[in-house]
């Protein structure tokens, strides 16, 4: 339905006003509330305008816009006009009586009052006194009530939030009236609810706190929770930290069990923010103090110093020594005069001692120390009476190959070579006469007093057994000895301690050509010899073994003379020939051609058969023999005779043929032999 001229230049008219209106509505929702009251008041009079004195203004567009059913604007739609048009006229006279009852004054005066100024220190009071909970800021906020689970807390949002008392663990004694940090976990739940969290708001000001001690390196608290492998887990404002062993002092712990539940400062000296992962360390804050001292200590430096320190740390090699920030080396041969094998046998852990400083490098980092210089050199006190041929005791305290060392006072050594601990001239290990600890007597034999050196004879202490050799192993006597030791053109034995001679390999044995004496003797073995030679001046005795029995081959020389026939078997076929044993020190050779039996054929291994000893040399100890032989010979004998009776009784009568075969056969039989 189009609306008269005289309603729409009263629209046109008002429309400044509506704005106004509705600006100010929105701004200020107690002049809404007025609004309301105003419209509801102006409904409920009764009297109403003639329909041609009606206006309309904002107030009763607003009316009409409140009717649900709307009125058709086309004249297609007439069918709908007529319908509603009980209800248009209803409405018109409630426009009337909302005109009839309006201050149009007090109405104008509202929007003067509410400027620009006003409305933006409106906006800076909702800002500072309300919170947007769709931030993910850390906020404060106060508990107001709580129950048995939960805790209601006020953060000035449109309504309180909730936090499980779970996250208050820490804190049993929390109450009404706390302030606590919170963050907007939840802007609304299943039930409407605003959720907040303690324990969220704590971690991401923990990590803001963390963060800015490792940027401004600041020295924060901590509490130290536990053990872990390869340090301690440290709690830094609720966040778990780990506390490497190595950072928790300048010195080495040996307990980590006495930190745990204590608390200490630290420095944040890592963070990696991709795993969540902080490192701490104590160390850097002792140090920071510590290279001051340093720094002074260093610049007092001088060779011969005598200064306090404690023992850090003890190795194999020395031991370490805090000067009070600055570290330096007792090497282990400047701890004691006296030989010791491990630091520890003279000092511990902790101790507090007197060292001096025998050197440095130029930058005094690297820190040589002493602790025996500081008493009087042993050597420097050794008696003035002492002197080389006196006889002293002392205690073995190291052992070389070469000889062992003796001490015979605290810190004077005497060196014993193998050589002078016993008269053998058959050197062994010096392993074999002592060992560390033992007690044992010795002579001086040479003293440096100025080079602080001594040597030391322990066969001294008993009799040279050279003095009286003639007479205890005259030449020719027979005694038993000790297989000590073997080489390739002997073996030595040993007839008392310090007496050794020398078997060589042509004297073990009468019979048998040996090629190493380990093939006829024992290392240990005992033996019959006899004293072949003997050398006074070079200390030497020559033997012999096999000269303690009868030369065998004396007697085989006539058992088994040249042309002598004897009975064997082939022990054992070769290129050359063959081997026989007559005996176990008679093992003769057969020569190939003379291995040939009377039928053409050879003699085998293990072949039984008559042979003739045709070469024997007793100095060279070889004997031949053939089998060969014996039918040659024979045959040779038959043609002999056969020739000579020929040749006599038909010298006369014999052809010239017969003569020839006789000489063939004849140069044929010399030429086998």
């Amino acid at each position: 339905m189009a609306k008269e001229p005289t309603e729409k230049a009263a629209e046109e008219k008002e429309a400044p006003k509506k704005t106004a209106e509705k600006k100010a509505t929105a701004k200020t929702p107690a002049k809404k509330t007025a609004a309301k009251a105003t419209t509801k008041k102006a409904t409920t009079k009764k009297a109403a305008p003639k329909k041609e004195e009606q206006v309309e203004t904002p107030e009763v567009t607003a009316a009409v816009e409140e009717v649900e059913t709307p009125v058709a604007e086309t004249t297609e739609d007439v069918a709908v006009v007529e319908d509603q048009k009980e209800k248009i006229e209803d409405t018109q006279k409630a426009q009337a009586e909302f005109l009839d009852n309006f201050n149009w004054h007090n109405y104008q005066e509202g929007i003067d009052v509410i400027d620009e100024k006003q409305l933006d220190e409106f906006e800076k009071l909702v800002k500072e006194n309300f919170v947007d909970t769709a931030d993910e800021d850390v906020i404060e906020g106060t508990v107001v009530y709580m129950t048995e689970r939960e805790a209601i807390i006020d953060i000035n949002a449109k309504s309180e939030g909730v936090i499980s008392l779970n996250e208050f663990r820490y804190n049993p004694d929390l109450k009404v009236g706390d302030k606590v940090e919170v963050i907007v976990d939840m802007r609304e739940d299943r039930t409407g609810q605003l959720v907040l969290s303690h324990r969220k708001a704590r971690v991401i000001k923990a990590w803001d706190r963390v963060n800015n001690a490792h940027d401004n390196s600041e020295i924060v608290s901590g509490f130290i929770k536990c053990r872990t492998k390869g340090g301690m887990i440290v709690d830094v404002f609720g966040i778990e930290a780990f506390l490497p062993g190595s950072q928790i002092d300048v010195k080495p712990i040996r307990d980590y069990d006495q930190y745990v539940d204590k608390t200490m400062e630290f420095k944040v000296v890592k963070i990696n923010h991709e795993f969540k992962n902080v490192v701490v360390s104590h160390k850097a804050l002792i140090e920071a103090d510590i290279e001051e001292q340093k720094k002074e200590i260093i610049g007092q430096l001088e060779k011969g110093q005598v200064l306090e320190g404690i023992v850090k740390n003890i190795t194999s090699y020395g031991v370490f020594i805090d000067l009070g920030g600055v570290d330096g080396l007792v090497h282990i041969t400047d701890l004691s005069w006296s030989r010791i094998n491990h630091p520890s046998e003279i000092l511990e852990l902790d101790q507090k001692l007197n060292v001096v400083i025998l050197d440095f490098d130029d930058n005094k980092s690297r820190i040589q120390l002493g602790l025996k210089q500081l008493s009087a050199h042993p050597w420097d006190q050794l008696s003035d009476e002492l002197k080389e041929g006196d006889r002293v005791k002392g205690k073995v305290v190291v052992i070389a190959d070469y000889g062992a060392f003796v001490e015979i006072e605290e810190g004077v050594e005497g060196l014993v070579h193998v050589s002078e601990m016993s008269w053998s001239t058959h050197l062994r290990s010096a392993q074999d006469f002592v060992k560390v600890g033992d007690e044992v007597e010795a002579v001086i034999l040479t003293l440096d007093r100025e080079s602080r050196k001594m040597s030391l004879g322990i066969k001294q202490i008993t009799p040279d057994p050279w003095t009286d050799i003639t007479s205890k192993y005259p030449i020719g006597s027979k005694h038993n000895g000790l297989v000590r030791n073997f080489t390739n053109f002997g073996v030595f034995i040993e007839l008392e301690e310090g007496i050794d001679g020398l078997v060589y390999i042509s004297d073990l044995s009468w019979t048998k050509k040996v090629k190493h004496p380990s093939e006829v003797l024992t290392l240990g073995d005992k033996i019959d010899v006899i004293v072949l030679e003997l050398d006074v001046e070079g200390r030497k005795l020559s033997l012999g073994h096999k000269h303690t029995k009868d030369n065998p081959w004396d007697k085989y020389e006539k058992e088994f003379a040249l042309d002598t026939e004897h009975e064997a078997s082939i022990t054992e076929v070769v290129d050359k020939g063959a081997t026989i044993h007559f005996n176990e020190d008679i093992v003769a050779f057969v020569p190939s051609r003379h291995m040939e039996k009377e039928d053409g054929s050879k003699l085998s291994k293990g072949e039984a058969a008559t042979f003739k000893i045709i070469e024997f040399n007793k100095e060279f100890k070889r004997v031949v023999a053939s089998h060969t032989v014996l039918f040659k010979e024979q045959e040779m004998k038959n043609v002999r005779r056969a020739s000579a009776k020929v040749a006599a009784s038909n010298s006369e009568k014999a052809t010239l043929g017969d003569l020839d075969a006789l000489a063939n056969l004849k140069d044929k039989m010399e030429k086998d032999e």
